[in-house]
């Protein structure tokens, strides 16, 4: 086990719906590099993953969304899928919890229908990023900058499209939680209201 990023707390936001792998692939190496590591969800038990269309694993809940900060970690998680982000997108809490991340500069790392988050929080304009593709007319009309790429880093923000990125997703991840806080996140993070 490597020790990059021991003593780092990272949270993973997930609800019903996530795109299994994008969870519990990130999850393990994480956990691998030092991290501990939290699924921080807006319900308690359990949440249900997703192997696209067909229902996966469930996996616990380990922190419900209301008793915890953004305070609390290093960096924040997002996996994709479909239910997943449009739920917590939809979910005032949620919201909060990431914009409170890029307001603190802490790393925030999305990947494929995830940046539906980071739109509905503010994050978005002015940012260079990508996602699963049918939503870059999204990502367009939010003002940020999609391009076709397996990952991209724009001042610890960490996007990419889809399960086959996963490697190279993982890897920015880890790079960009160990590199700590980034000023340029904070920047783009507008005030809440």
């Amino acid at each position: 086990m490597s020790a990059i990023l021991e003593n780092k707390r990272v949270a993973i936001l997930a609800t019903d719906g996530f795109e299994q792998v994008e969870l519990e692939e990130p999850m393990h190496a994480l956990k691998q590099a030092g991290a501990t590591v939290s699924i921080v969800s807006p319900k308690a038990g359990t949440v249900q993953g997703m192997n696209h269309l067909e229902k996966g694993d469930n996996f616990n809940v380990d922190l419900t969304l209301d008793s915890v900060n953004a305070s609390d970690f290093d960096a924040l998680v997002l996996p994709g899928g479909l239910a997943n982000p449009d739920t917590l997108r939809s979910t005032r809490d949620a919201v909060n919890f990431v914009r409170d991340f890029a307001e603190a500069g802490k790393p925030i790392c999305a990947i494929c229908h995830a940046p539906w988050i980071l739109i509905e929080a503010g994050l978005v304009a002015g940012r260079t990023l990508t996602s699963w593709p049918a939503i870059q007319s999204d990502v367009h009309n939010a003002g940020g900058n999609w391009v076709d790429q397996p990952v991209v880093v724009d001042n610890g923000l960490v996007t990419s499209r889809k399960p086959d990125d996963l490697t190279q997703f993982i890897a920015k991840t880890i790079e960009e939680i160990s590199e700590g806080k980034h000023s340029g996140m904070s920047e783009s993070a507008p005030p809440e209201g």
